[in-house]
């Protein structure tokens, strides 16, 4: 017993330990360059999805393998840690920085709530728009962290003011409007404080590096659950936890920046294929934003039906008078974002700068003047703070992701360079005789469901060098095959631990796993039947998706079947 006890303990290191030497053989036996590459990349890919090892560690393997094996000087290696990729990232977490510091993010989702009302329907619709537009410029954890406690105060607030119209009701008794809670992202007092410390993310650009593995803390909060004074009450919590995990994934859909594995892919592909020059910011978002908004809109009215039930002449009744409730619920709501003040300054003009100058630039425009007082009582300027700090700055940025992501461009590298990835190529050619919607669709609901239980990074990481020499192979557009295997790789709804906005909402105590399961499902299923229907559709114009281009691999110019 004593010694299955000690396994139990030290089962990480076995497990590595054990897995470098089953797959030995391989490069022993075979000795090929593709051989050795192969090892290396089994090597990554287990630790990756197993994550026996910290997700940035196992992506420095690539460097020890690579030039270990001969496959690559260690030199170039070194430089697929640091690309154009990085840089982009630091200006991106700079805005980052500064929108959260300045509480930028509290006055779109506020002026957003207010903007739609406080009906239950509409009230999600606002909280998830608000929720997808900032995760198109922050992380998907850090969006649904700032938004979450907005919301749990906005629905807490509603359930109050019924409590309290009750209340006068029964005792014949005129009272005022409940302003015991207002949104200071303190909702019920110390028991939401010792939520959101449960559930602050790890400062960063985007923290779905890794999948939230917690499951014994999770099922702690899951057990946590306070006693709801009405099923609707319960049901309209669990309705906003979800609409908010889900439009926070959904958002970062639209823009390169929005998600890392949006970033990864970009630079995976610009390097790949050097030529093509047609994937940049404006290219992406003119494709992808119609997929998002509709993939937003679908899972809304999904949820609504599965939990609230959808009636359309409810929520579109002209002229219908507001309840006590709704009344007290938008008062809140208006001098929660009456607080915030005017917009000072300075302003966020930055819409035709390049990341990195604004990054640069948030270092250097002034936010506030620090103020001294002299020996004769005098208050006197002497220093400047600027919109962040490089204190702030090193808080937010995530290595990790940056050396994760350098990971899988050096794995990608070794691939290229050992003939590993047309090897592959070649094995998968027989692929071709398949129409390739299908081969689109295989691929799509593969990385949708891997992802469910991999850090999405490491799943796209891990595709890419499989999937482009198969669309090499296969005389198809690369394009075509990897713009919908990326969006999907982002669709990770189905469970608590399969992404990190995902463990923070359902950490609230508000879900059953089987509520997020039922809820995923669906939208999975929408995410997956959009993304279908948009490489068919208005995606192929954009790109000439049905004709093999030139700038990919010398093959003879041919319109698919």
């Amino acid at each position: 017993m004593k010694f299955f006890s000690y396994i139990l303990v030290y089962r990480r290191f076995l497990f590595v330990v054990f897995t470098v030497l089953v797959l030995l053989p391989l490069p022993i036996v075979l000795h090929t360059k593709e051989a050795e590459c192969a090892y290396t990349l089994f090597v990554v890919a287990t630790f990756w999805l197993t994550e026996a090892l910290p997700l940035s560690v196992t992506a420095l393997l690539p460097s020890l393998m690579l030039p270990m094996f001969g496959i690559m000087p260690s030199k170039k290696v070194a430089s697929a840690y640091f690309k154009d990729f990085h840089l982009l990232l630091i200006g991106v977490i700079c805005l980052a920085t500064s929108i959260e510091k300045w509480n930028l993010h509290k006055r779109i989702a506020l002026k957003m709530v207010m903007m739609v009302g406080v009906n239950p329907a509409w009230l999600t619709l606002g909280f998830m728009s608000s929720t997808a537009f900032l995760s198109m410029w922050l992380s998907n954890t850090s969006t649904a962290a700032m938004v979450m406690p907005i919301a749990e105060a906005v629905v807490q607030q509603i359930i109050n003011a019924e409590a309290e119209v009750e209340a006068t009701q029964m005792t014949y008794f005129n009272g005022s409007t409940n302003h015991g809670l207002e949104i200071d992202e303190s909702v019920n007092g110390h028991e939401i404080n010792e939520r959101k410390e449960k559930t602050k993310p790890v400062p960063g650009y985007n923290n779905d590096t890794g999948k939230i593995s917690s499951k014994v803390e999770l099922e702690k909060n899951s057990g946590m659950r306070t006693k709801y004074r009405t099923k609707k009450g319960h049901v309209t919590r669990k309705l906003t936890c979800l609409c908010i995990a889900y439009s926070s994934t959904i958002g970062g859909l639209t823009t390169i920046t929005g998600t890392s594995t949006n970033l990864i892919f970009a630079e995976y592909f610009n390097t790949r294929y050097p030529d093509c020059r047609c994937l940049n910011f404006g290219s992406w978002f003119t494709f992808s934003f119609p997929a998002a908004l509709i993939i937003l809109l679908l899972s809304w009215i999904w949820l609504q039906w599965l939990f609230l039930g959808f009636n359309f002449k409810e929520m579109f009744k002209c002229g219908k008078t507001k309840t006590v409730q709704q009344k007290a619920c938008a008062e809140v709501i208006k001098q929660e974002y009456q607080k915030l003040g005017p917009i000072r300054y300075p302003g966020f003009a930055t819409d035709s700068t390049v990341a990195l100058l604004i990054g640069l630039l948030f270092f250097l425009i002034p936010a506030k003047t620090l103020t001294k007082t002299t020996p004769t009582g005098e208050i006197v300027a002497f220093d400047y703070s600027p919109l962040i700090t490089w204190k702030e700055f090193q808080s937010f940025m995530p290595w990790d992701i940056a050396i994760l992501v350098g990971g899988g461009f050096a794995l990608a590298d070794g691939c290229e360079e050992s003939g590993l990835s047309k090897w592959i190529g070649n094995k998968l050619s027989p692929l071709g005789s398949l129409p390739a919607w299908l081969i689109i669709l295989i691929s799509s609901l593969m990385v949708t469901s891997l992802t469910e239980v991999a850090s999405n990074p490491a799943t796209i990481t891990l595709f890419l060098p499989i999937l482009s020499p198969l669309a090499e192979a296969i005389h198809v557009n690369p394009l075509y095959i990897l713009i919908p295997s990326t969006l999907c790789t982002s669709f990770a709804f189905l469970l608590p631990v399969a992404n990190p906005p995902n463990a923070i909402v359902f950490s609230y105590g508000h879900l059953k796993v089987i509520d997020m399961v039922k809820a995923g499902l669906g939208v999975n299923i929408v995410g997956v039947a959009v993304v279908m229907l948009g490489i068919c559709t208005w995606i192929v114009p954009m790109f000439d998706l049905y004709t093999y281009p030139s700038w990919a691999p010398a093959m003879s110019n041919e319109t698919m079947p």
